[in-house]
């Protein structure tokens, strides 16, 4: 599982989204899959009665367990609910956007995800640093700062820096204010500042970075855990893996998976999605007005604009 990358490819996905979308929903999407299920893998007490999975790989990413929300087609079926109940394109959108990015960021470590289920529970994994939930929250996070996951989480931090603009006060009016109405109810209802809001389009960007720095210092002095750069480590831990088939095996499941995954989702679009998605016009933003020369002093300043004339995206 990763540990930072989940905060950060928030940015980078919606900006190099060429549509309108609600990065609130994008970020959301980004966590959903562990929601209610990473807290409770590690086990939880609550008065006499605990809960710990025997074991955790198979609750957490298989099947019976709850790995069903580490798959394509959950992402899928909540964003045609959110599409269904709320009428919201950009929600919708951005759900399955951020829901599908956690899927194929958790393919990375050695126990992979059921990408095309219910269609097949094949995992599909490329080993790259230990799964090691087994070991318990603190456990699980000194083997994967001790291995390639480190490197893993520099690189979504290395790609939002080359992303910077994802950052500034001008996109975030720009691109992001405009696509959800969250933003204008916490603007004009909820009576934050502009620094306030931006405070919180920053929050999960500080949170990322923080968290790979504070827990790589503390495993590396705390822990005092080895760091290990080989493919599939660190070799100290007792790893979770799954069993791979014969490539030609492999190729014949997926096949009949991503088959069976595209037929469904074809004909859930014709015979609900389409008419969902006519049906949910797009979100037309307040018109509020923001000059480029002054926004920058705004935000800065924590003062609040009267009106806006915020450009879609």
């Amino acid at each position: 599982m990763s540990w930072a990358a989940h905060e950060l490819e928030s940015y980078i996905l919606h900006r190099h989204t060429r549509t309108r979308v609600s990065y609130l929903a994008v970020l959301l999407g980004c966590f959903l899959p562990d929601m209610g299920t990473k807290g409770t893998v590690y086990g939880f007490s609550v008065g006499s009665y605990s809960f710990r999975p025997e074991h955790a790989w198979e609750y957490h990413r298989g099947w019976p367990g709850v790995g069903f929300t580490h798959t394509l087609a959950w992402g899928v079926v909540v964003a045609l609910l959110v599409l269904w109940i709320f009428r919201s394109r950009e929600w919708s959108l951005g759900l399955l956007i951020g829901t599908w990015a956690h899927v194929l960021t958790d393919c990375f470590d050695s126990v992979g995800v059921m990408l095309f289920f219910p269609f097949t529970t094949q995992h599909y994994s490329t080993g790259m640093w230990a799964y090691a939930a087994q070991e318990g929250r603190y456990g699980d996070a000194a083997a994967y700062y001790g291995s390639l996951g480190l490197v893993w989480d520099l690189g979504w931090l290395a790609a939002l820096a080359y992303n910077w603009r994802a950052l500034t006060p001008r996109y975030f009016f720009k691109s992001v204010y405009p696509t959800d109405p969250a933003w204008s109810w916490l603007r004009h209802r909820a009576r934050l500042s502009d620094r306030f809001l931006m405070a919180l389009y920053h929050a999960y960007f500080l949170y990322g970075a923080c968290r790979i720095f504070a827990w790589t210092i503390w495993a590396q002095t705390s822990e005092d855990a080895p760091m290990d750069w080989s493919w599939g480590g660190p070799y100290w831990v007792d790893k979770a893996t799954v069993d791979h088939p014969a490539p030609l095996e492999l190729a014949q499941t997926t096949l009949l998976g991503a088959t069976g995954l595209l037929v469904s989702c074809w004909l859930l679009w014709l015979a609900a999605g389409r008419r969902l998605w006519l049906s949910a016009p797009p979100y037309e933003p307040p018109r509020v007005t923001l000059p480029t020369a002054r926004s920058n002093a705004e935000v800065s300043s924590g003062s609040r604009a009267d009106s806006l004339d915020a450009p879609s995206s």
